[in-house]
This record gives C-alpha cells, structure tokens and sequence, in this order.
C-alpha cells in the first residue's frame, strides 16, 4: 500500500513522522501534496517522501488516501480529485466536523475511514479513535490499525457516534488539560515558586498521576481518597475545587465541544448539497 497525504499540515506532519519513525513504510511509498510552495518546502525539510502540489497527482500515486485538508476545504478538494479516484482505493479523513456521509456524497467514493486523532500523536502518545463502511475490507482495517497505532492507541468504534463523541473528549481533550496545567503553575508562581520550577513541579506531578492511574485498578475516586486525609491540604482544597464547579464545569465544557462538532457537521452536509 502506498499512501498519499492531500495537505501536509500539523496533524499529516505527525503520522508521517511517526510512519517513518516506526519503519511502517519507506518515505518513496509516501506521497503530500500542498499548495503552497512554503509549506512543501517546510516538509521536504522534515522528511524524504515524495512531495507535489497537485492534488490529482498525488491521488493517482496513492492506495490509502489521507484527507488532512482544513474542513472548510473540503469540498473544494473533492470536487478536485473525485474524478481520479479508483474503487480499490480507501480513503482515510482526519478532518474533524466533516462525517462520513458528506466524504461519500463528496467523492462519489464508498470505501472511507473517519478518524479524530489528537495532538499527543505528534510525539507518539495520541489517541485516535476511528470507524469504517462496510465496504472496508479487513485487510485493510488491519493496516489502518497498524498506521494509527504507530502514533500511539487507537480505538476501533463500529458507529461513527463515536468518532462525534471522541471529538469533544479525547480530540479537544489537549486544551482542557494545558488549561489545567496552565492554571496549576500560575498557581506555583503565585505561591513564590520561579515560573521553571513550577513548571517542572506541575509536569511531573501530572505525569505521574496519570501513569499512577493507568496502572492502577482503583476507580480514581478510590485514588483521590488516597490522597486526602481527613481535616488535611487535600480536602480543603478539594472542598474549593467542588465548591467552583470544576466538575461540573468540564462536563458542560464537553458537552459544549460535542453540541459544536454536530454543528459543524450539520453546516458542512448543507454546503455540500
């Protein structure tokens, strides 16, 4: 299977990088394309693979084709290459707010994959979960799994509700965690801390919490408990953090990025009537 990337942007960028790095594929199996001579020139400057800026001739030079256009491109890009589009080829769309429906209605093509990585893939530590039509072969699946897994996990989910869900959690999850971590060193400087040692303070507590977590089997009430004692630092300060409505706040916060992907699902299937 050859792959070949339409836009070489941030999120291409990251499964190339991690295609290449984990030897999945050799960089003459891998095509992007990019209109831009600046940005062509800013991947050839990261990597070896073959590099265009047409569109057309990157589709006829790819089995898997990789849509990582800006959503609101994608209906200009689609009526650009689905007349080069052969019924063997799979195409595989990491555009967030763009379903598989209007992929297939765009391209006149059958044989998509939606799937909404995150940042984190960009140093191998992402979370993709993915969805396919029926008319995705196992095979195939299997070599999907394989190239999303080199970014870091990926979750098979057989209806595409999920990949809508993932966008609000795992998808726009990155923010609400640098917001968080944002806000616990401001929190360090405040305290009188110098701006590097809270930094280094709040990372690896982060880290290490996390890491606790995942290899524990508690429930992370069991694991909050843990930390806090009775009349003690951690349940006064927990008492203000509920008492704000963090938790409640996340959930709205959520909820609000789902609420906004269904939008912009709605808006991107209008425009392509």
């Amino acid at each position: 299977m050859k792959i070949s990337f339409i836009g070489t942007g941030t999120m291409a960028s990251s499964m190339i990088k991690c295609i290449l790095e984990k030897n999945l594929y050799e960089a003459h199996e891998i095509t992007g394309s990019a209109p831009h001579l600046k940005t062509l020139e800013e991947a050839k400057s990261k990597f070896s693979i073959r590099l265009t800026q047409s569109n057309i001739e990157a589709v006829k030079s790819g089995d898997l084709i990789v849509l990582s256009v800006k959503p609101q491109k994608f209906h200009e890009v689609a009526e650009e290459i689905k007349d080069y589009l052969n019924n063997s080829q799979v195409i595989l769309s990491i555009m967030a707010g763009i379903d598989i429906e209007t992929i297939q209605k765009g391209l006149s093509h059958m044989k998509v994959i939606r799937a909404m990585p995150n940042t984190p893939a960009q140093i191998g530590q992402g979370m993709t979960v993915w969805t396919a039509t029926k008319e995705v072969q196992d095979n195939e699946k299997d070599e999907i799994k394989r190239i999303l897994s080199s970014m870091g996990k990926e979750f098979y989910a057989e209806s595409e509700d999920y990949v809508e869900m993932a966008t609000a959690l795992s998808g726009t999850g990155p923010a609400y965690v640098f917001l968080f971590l944002e806000s616990l060193i401001a929190a360090g400087v405040h305290l009188g801390f110098s701006r590097r040692d809270a930094i280094n303070l709040v990372y690896q507590t982060t880290l290490g919490s996390v890491l606790f977590a995942m290899n524990s089997s508690k429930h992370t009430a069991e694991l909050k408990d843990m930390v806090t004692s009775p009349g003690g630092t951690a349940a006064d300060a927990l008492y203000e953090l509920e008492k704000g409505g963090l938790r409640t706040v996340l959930e709205k916060a959520v909820y609000s990025a789902f609420k906004r992907t269904i939008y912009l699902k709605e808006i991107n299937r209008k425009k392509g009537v």
